[in-house]
């Protein structure tokens, strides 16, 4: 990878890590330290998701309007305010203000490093997106372990180590994403809306949000893994230790099977269309074996062959936007598909607790697998109407 994309890689692992001090303690946080029943935990974080897709959509419009260093440097700049705020002041009412404002500003930041990545490394295809996604999920299991271990010693060390993350992240992008500027964003939108490309860039447009649909039934599915199943692992007599390393699995297959799944796209899954179809296929599998799940190596098996299906879906997505965004609209198409990545992270868990609660879930996991044939149906979809080929013609050629 060019030594851009390598540092963008290493500010999202920053990011991310400091980022995930904090997510998976929420919940713990307001009840047990603050005394609040846990459906007030609950609309804390659907507040902190509702402001993450309000980011996402403002942060891409402004990667497009005023470029990637200035967007990213915006948004640290809001979250590492809010983290060492929380350090000082933490009852309930400012605890809520400030998660609004990490929610916000971690919004800001995401779509503009994918961005910016696609921008530094167009002939990349995938493979910027991909690395992005690698670092997200290094972020993810590091800063998870670090927050816990912080907690166990005093929870305002969370707020203080999420700070200087952000505070670590925010000095690499003074540093090194400024001379990024120039190739990633500020595009000239000029001829974006022309009267000759209006109706071309109506069809992308469309065509993104017909993928997204897919996109978001993907993750509405992906969410039951952090609620109802890992409720449902409880119910078992599965203890929460265990659950906990369904998802070192997670991270480790993430970092240490890149290699293979570059070898089974160069091999056999060219185009990012198919690469999205296996995936699916491979989700649908990973909830049958749910279905009838009863032991814990059944659970095992089924985030493994998950995970699989992750690693094609979720890196084609963003690159697929990223072909279609037309010229100066790279951020805004990438904050559209981080900010259905949040809507469906913030849906599902309600999706699927009023599907557990009323029908069980072994019903739970037929109903995903029947909609993952909707998800079949938008990636075959979303491009059907496009004159400019350039999505399925070079996509072969750009997806490995």
């Amino acid at each position: 990878m060019p030594k851009a994309v390598w540092l963008l890689v290493i500010g999202m692992a920053i990011n991310v890590t400091g980022a995930s001090f904090l997510w998976p303690l929420n919940t713990i946080y307001i009840h047990v330290e603050l005394g609040m029943s846990l459906s007030v935990a609950g609309l804390v974080i659907m507040g902190n998701a509702i402001m993450g897709i309000m980011g996402n959509l403002i942060g891409g419009k402004l990667f497009d309007r005023i470029g990637g260093f200035k967007t990213i440097i915006l948004g640290v700049v809001i979250t590492m305010a809010s983290a060492f705020t929380l350090a000082v002041f933490n009852d309930f009412y400012q605890y809520v203000v400030l998660m609004l404002g990490l929610g916000f500003g971690a919004g800001v930041i995401i779509p503009a490093m994918y961005a910016m990545a696609g921008a530094v490394w167009p002939e990349g295809g995938r493979r910027p997106f991909n690395a992005m996604y690698v670092a997200q999920n290094v972020g993810v299991s590091v800063g998870a372990a670090s927050g816990g271990l912080l907690a166990s010693y005093r929870f305002d060390l969370v707020f203080l180590g999420n700070g200087l993350m952000y505070l670590s992240f925010f000095i690499l992008a003074l540093l090194f994403f400024r001379h990024l500027q120039a190739d990633s964003g500020a595009a000239a939108a000029t001829n974006v809306f022309e009267q000759s490309r209006e109706v071309e860039n109506r069809k992308r447009f469309k065509a993104l949000l017909i993928l997204c649909g897919g996109f978001l039934i993907c993750w509405i599915a992906y969410v039951q893994w952090q609620t109802t199943i890992s409720a449902h692992t409880q119910s078992l007599g599965i203890p929460l230790t265990y659950y906990s390393i369904l998802w070192t699995i997670n991270g480790a297959m993430i970092v240490f099977c890149q290699p293979l799944i570059k070898i089974l796209i160069g091999r056999w899954v060219h185009s990012l269309k198919a690469q999205i179809y296996v995936g699916l296929v491979i989700f649908m599998c990973a909830y049958v074996i749910l279905s009838q799940a009863e032991v814990y190596t059944a659970f095992v098996v089924a985030m493994v062959v998950l995970t699989f299906g992750e690693m094609f879906v979720w890196p084609a997505v963003p690159t697929i936007a990223h072909q279609l965004a037309p010229e100066g609209k790279a951020g805004f198409y990438q904050g559209i598909v981080n900010s259905i990545g949040t809507g469906g992270r913030m849906l599902g868990p309600f999706f699927g607790g009023v599907m557990a609660d009323l029908f069980g879930m072994q019903v739970l996991f037929y109903v995903l697998v029947v909609l993952f044939l909707v998800a079949f149906v938008t990636t075959s979809l979303y491009d059907r109407a496009l004159s400019d080929q350039r999505v399925g013609s070079r996509e072969a050629e750009t997806a490995s």
